[in-house]
Formats: structure tokens, sequence, C-alpha cells
């Protein structure tokens, strides 16, 4: 039996207890299972039943699934719960978890939540808040170790026994100097290793990876791929260490950032919630507009057969493939962009190998369309004569050619312009391709057929 399915038994059984008033049976039954499957259980649940499930949790329980939980849902639960409840739970959440659930909000939601918290809890998240949207700051904890470079091994480690239960993470404890500022990082192993009385300046070797706290958390990304590390501390421009990033994090950016792309390369705007959550209203705005923009693109496609409609009905055979060369050329240019995209957003490529990613998609392409072109003269020749083959066989290459290049050359463009590169999405450089190849096909069908 498919996982799916198992899901959706068990959410019956529970909701069956539920209604029977069952509770202590399902209060056992959550106690036993893991926080990211009671996750998930409870965004499976609906209503009343999802704010009853979870007040069953265990203190501690239901504050480690609520950071599980998705901005969406955990709203739907503060709506349910009375304020000393909601004060307990965004007290037990991260800075980095909180922040999240915060930036999701309207503001006056947030406003009303910001209130509910303690003072020290609530200066943090303005804090965080304040950074920019999109940047490092807003993912960051305070909830890290440090320690001093004069300090003994043994010194570091009593000093991680009484204040660890609070970190984020104990593989990595990082080094400030009395301002602050961050000397370096030291791995817990080493230090666990070394001698008790080895001073902790003897173990560092002044090898460190950092952020900036107003970094675009993109870079983050590249970054924790580059440095393969479960946390790296975040510091201002002067070097003061202000909180770290752990991993988690980044994978939720990585996944946010990688949805966004897929979704401006099917030209739909990007969604700010799951497909599931989504309104009809919603998904209508997020879509609509760039359909309709590529209707008055694809115009121009109508408009370039016009003008050769005399060549057209000399040579009515030559109908006939006009849906073959433009489709070829459109998806060979949306292949290329989706390379160059991607390349792009995992950082493989960069401006400086725009020459010869250019000169090698041109030999790349060349190849791709002589073995199509081959292929679609026979069929030329069969169904028309030896010249409309020889037409079709020329614009089949030269169409996958342009198509190419316009893929490799746009996102390149609008990278250039600051602009998102994946909004050179695949129906926009197909619609161009399509006009282009119009006018390249029956340009060549008039010059080779003499019309």
């Amino acid at each position: 039996m498919s996982p799916m399915i198992l899901s959706h038994l068990l959410k019956l059984e529970i909701l069956e207890l539920l209604e029977a008033g069952r509770l202590n049976e399902v209060r056992e039954f959550l106690n036993d299972q893991p926080a990211p499957e009671i996750a998930e259980l409870i965004v499976a649940v609906e209503g009343k039943d999802r704010a009853l499930l979870f007040r069953l949790l265990p203190r501690q329980l239901a504050d480690e699934v609520f950071s599980l939980l998705d901005a969406a849902t955990q709203n739907l639960l503060l709506d349910d719960m009375a304020q000393e409840e909601i004060r307990r739970v965004l007290s037990a959440l991260s800075p980095d978890d909180r922040t999240a659930l915060f930036q999701e909000l309207p503001a006056r939601v947030t406003q009303r939540l910001l209130a509910l918290l303690p003072d020290g809890d609530r200066k943090q998240a303005l804090t965080l808040l304040s950074y920019p949207e999109g940047s490092v700051g807003r993912l960051m904890t305070d909830r890290y170790i440090t320690v001093q470079p004069e300090w003994t091994a043994e010194q570091a480690l009593e000093h991680i026994r009484r204040h660890g239960p609070d970190s984020e993470t104990l593989a990595m404890v990082y080094i400030t100097d009395d301002k602050g500022r961050l000397v370096d990082d030291l791995r817990l192993r080493k230090l666990i290793l070394a001698d008790p009385s080895t001073r902790v300046a003897d173990l560092l070797d002044g090898q460190f990876a950092a952020l900036s706290s107003l970094q675009d958390r993109e870079a983050a990304v590249q970054v924790f791929r580059k440095y393969d590390l479960y946390a790296l501390p975040v510091t201002d421009a002067d070097g003061v260490l202000l909180g770290i990033v752990t991993a988690d994090d980044i994978l939720d950016v990585a996944e946010k950032e990688t949805t966004e792309d897929f979704h401006k390369i099917a030209t739909v705007r990007p969604l700010q919630t799951s497909l599931r959550d989504a309104s009809l209203w919603l998904l209508y705005r997020k879509r609509i507009g760039w359909l309709l923009a590529l209707v008055f693109v694809n115009i121009f496609s109508g408009a370039g057969i016009a003008i050769f409609e005399e060549t057209i009905a000399a040579v009515v055979a030559l109908v006939f493939f006009l849906p073959l060369l433009i489709g070829s050329s459109g998806n060979a240019g949306a292949q290329t962009a989706t390379l160059i995209v991607r390349a792009m957003a995992t950082g493989e490529i960069g401006r400086d190998d725009w020459g010869w990613l250019f000169t090698r998609e041109l030999g790349v392409s060349g190849a791709i369309g002589l073995v199509m072109a081959v292929t679609v003269f026979l069929i030329g020749w069969v169904m028309g004569s030896l010249q409309v083959g020889i037409v079709v066989a020329v614009s089949m290459l030269v169409v996958v050619v342009v198509g190419s290049l316009i893929g490799t050359v746009l996102p390149m463009v609008l990278n250039k312009l600051k602009m998102d590169p994946a909004t050179a999405s695949a129906p926009l450089i197909t619609s161009l391709a399509d006009i282009l190849g119009v006018l390249i096909y029956f340009s060549i069908a008039r010059a080779v057929l003499n019309i």
C-alpha cells in the first residue's frame, strides 16, 4: 500500500476517534509519532479538528510540530487559540521561524501578534523584520554558542554545557573578540579532542566563511553549497557576529526560489501559497497577465503569414510544414533557455561566460539543425518537390539555430538589465521563435522558388 493511501486511512481513523470523543487514544497515538508525521496529519485535517488535534499534543511536542508547519497552517491554528496559547507558541519558536511566520502574515495580524510577545522577543522580532525582504538577516537566529580565544578547551566545554541546550546547533562554535567581532569558527569535535589545558586560540586556523546580514538569500544558497556546512555565521559590515543561518532555512529558500523559477518559466507569476490552498481568483490573477501579453505577441506571427500571402498561394504545400518548423524552433529555444536559466541560478555560469556560451550553442544548434534538416528534406521532396524539400531543409537549419540563440541571449540580456532570467520563459521564447520562424521560412521559400 502506498504511503499516500496509508496517510489517507490514518487521517480517517483519527477523525473517527475525534468524533467519537476518544481523545485519550488519539493523545497516546500522537505521543508515539515523530513530529514531521504529526505536522503532515495536522495539515491534512480541517477546521476545528485541526485545533483539537494540536491541543492534544504535549507542550514540547506541540512547539516542535508548530515550527514544522507552513505559515498558512500556522495562521489558521493561531486563529483558534487563546491569547495565552499564542504567546506560548510564538515564544517557543526560534527567531528565524518566528520571522518567517510574521513576514507571511498581513501587517495588522503581525502587529497584533507582536504585542503578545514578551519585550525581549518583540524587540528581537522587530530587529529581524527590519532587514530587507529577501535578505539573509531575516533568516538569522541568535541561538548559537560563542567562546573567547583566550579560554582553555576545558573552560569552553564547560561554557557549552551550560548554554548549549538553547543553541540551534552544537556542531560549530564561534570565536569572538571582546567587541563581538567574529574571529573564527571551530568544530566541536576538535574542541572535545583537544587537551583540556589547550587555549582555544591555538586550535584556530583563521579560515572561516561568513554571510553578510544584507546579502541576498539566493547568494547564501551558493555559499552553503560551496562550503557544505550545517550553519554559517552572519556578520555586519564591521565583522560583528549577529547570528547564524542553518541549512534547514537555506533548504526552504532553495525550494522556494526553484519553485518561483518553474512558475516563471511557465509564464505564471509566482504563487506565495501552495497550489492546493490557492483560490480560483488567485490562480486566475497569476496566469492571465502573461497569457494576454502573449496573445498580442503572437499577432505578429499572423501578420508575417499575411505578408507572404502570394508565396503561400503559389505553393500551398508550404503550409503543411509551417507548424513543424516553428514548433522545432520554439522547442530548441526552450531547451536552451532552461539550461541557461538553471545554470545561472546555481552559479555555474556568469557574465564572463557569455562569449563561449554563445559560440558553443551556435555549434550545438547547428549540428542539431543539420540532422533535423536532412530528415525534413526527404519529407518535403516526397510531399512537394525537390525545391520544396530544399526550402524546408534550409529553413529547418536556420530556425533551429535562431531559436537556440534566442534561448541563449534572452536570459543573458535580462540578467544584464537586473531582471530575473527566469522571465525568459518557454512560452515567451516560443512566441518570439514563431515570429522569426515564419519570416525566415517564407523568405527562404520566396528566394528559392523565385516567387
